[in-house]
């Protein structure tokens, strides 16, 4: 439930894109966030934690109330820690803030720009955040933050070209932590996992603090654990806790890595001490389906319950995402329901999350031919992505589609036998029933 984009002609892009910019390090690269919330201008990084740049901020303000540069380091500093303790209610408080800066200085202002975006993306208006980021490049051809918003905006949209193209640009004026984490990215989406690793692994080289270390260290375990590699995913979830033990999506990662494996009570134990700290509905989501595994159904209906709510507190807050809900209600609660909520997700975006997502969505609904368009659009990256392949093989055995059902389930599990604790058990019983291809 990671991630995402699309084209061949793209994946010729990124291996030009992955080749040109490993080899070269930065030693000041701002602190890398997961995509779609990317730190703004003035977010902490090396030189103090959000707490401290908040503090300092605010001082100075008071003293220069027309700073428009301090306003703007401030707002980003807001989505930073937004980011960081998955608490919304900083959304406005930064939204205030960098509307401030750019009223105070309406013209080539790219920080309030770029900050505005780096918000939009965070509030999931995608559409939105490229708007502000092309301005705010109007505005600076070499304001390289503003690249990391397009390339974030333009990757959930479904813009896979221009995804390639931003990555690319930012790769070519700020080729560090930033810039090698989006390569990896892009070229993961589309199957070139190796040269992924090889881009985080030059991340990781170029990383200015603790917190740079531990995602970059996160990332490349999340590369082992999509993989079907479970043990040297947890190994690596473990460095990036040793990098930073406040890195809360390295102790969720543990934890999916655990149950993988097996250990069951330490895998509830540490997602349990991640939702404690940051309850995000993808933490909340897998925890509940961990316990619904089990058998342990009042445990898992709890988390989705608090999943509802935190969706409720993100939209009060001006998020605009149906997707985590989405997810949920195709699975365990409304399909129709489920169907409403991704449409409207896939009106604002069309990103390969959500074309897999609605796809399985109707297939649970009973529209398995409507479904499987969509589940072909989700795989038009290359990426090898379990799930997609397990969705997609569900919806071909739904429509007596035996043998592209078999192909598509068997790579599923192939890719990464333990992609859920709910669904592996069903991909196998739904593989044993379509037999050999032969009939047996």
């Amino acid at each position: 439930m990671r991630r995402l984009p699309l084209l061949l002609t793209t994946v010729a892009l990124c291996g030009g894109l992955a080749l040109a910019a490993l080899g070269t390090e930065d030693g000041g690269a701002p602190s890398a966030a997961p995509r779609g919330a990317l730190p703004a201008p003035g977010a902490a990084g090396a030189d103090g934690s959000p707490e401290r740049v908040i503090s300092a901020t605010q001082q100075r303000l008071r003293q220069l109330p027309g700073d428009s540069s301090a306003w703007a380091r401030l707002g980003g500093t807001y989505v930073e820690q937004a980011r960081l303790t998955s608490d919304p209610s900083y959304y406005p408080k930064a939204e205030e803030a960098l509307r401030r800066s750019l009223t105070l200085a309406p013209e080539a202002n790219a920080d309030a720009l770029t900050g505005l975006g780096a918000l939009a993306n965070a509030r999931h208006r995608f559409a939105e955040a490229k708007e502000f980021a092309d301005r705010a490049i109007a505005d600076s051809t070499y304001h390289w933050q503003a690249y990391a918003v397009l390339a974030d905006a333009q990757t959930q949209l479904g813009n896979d070209t221009e995804a390639t193209a931003a990555v690319q640009a930012l790769l070519d004026r700020r080729p560090g932590t930033a810039a090698f984490t989006r390569a990896a990215y892009d070229l993961e989406q589309h199957g070139q996992t190796d040269r992924a690793g090889q881009a985080l692994r030059q991340a990781l080289a170029g990383a200015a603090n603790d917190a740079d270390r531990a995602f970059c260290l996160h990332q490349l375990a999340e590369l082992e654990q999509d993989s079907g590699r479970p043990e040297a995913a947890q190994a690596g979830y473990q460095r990036a806790l040793d990098a930073d033990p406040q890195y809360t999506p390295a102790l969720a990662g543990r934890a999916r890595a655990e149950a993988a494996l097996g250990d069951t009570e330490a895998a509830l134990r540490d997602y349990g001490a991640a939702v404690g700290r940051v309850p995000l509905p993808q933490y909340l989501l897998e925890l509940g389906e961990l316990y619904e595994s089990l058998g342990r159904t009042e445990q898992a209906g709890q988390q989705y319950g608090l999943l509802a709510a935190e969706h409720r507190l993100a939209a009060e807050n001006g998020v605009v995402d149906d997707l985590a809900l989405g997810q949920y209600q195709a699975d365990h609660g409304d399909p129709a329901e489920a169907v409403r909520l991704l449409r409207a997700e896939w009106q604002r975006r069309r990103s390969v999350l959500v074309a897999d997502a609605l796809g399985w969505a109707l297939h649970r609904q009973g529209a398995d031919r409507e479904a499987l368009g969509l589940a072909e659009q989700a795989r038009r990256t290359g990426w090898p992505n379990a799930r997609f392949r397990y969705h997609q093989g569900e919806i071909e055995r739904a429509l007596g589609q035996r043998d592209a059902a078999r192909t598509h389930l068997a790579e599923a599990l192939r890719i990464d036998p333990h992609f859920s604790p709910l669904h592996v058990p069903q991909a196998r019983a739904a593989l044993d029933s379509l037999g050999t291809a032969d009939g047996g």
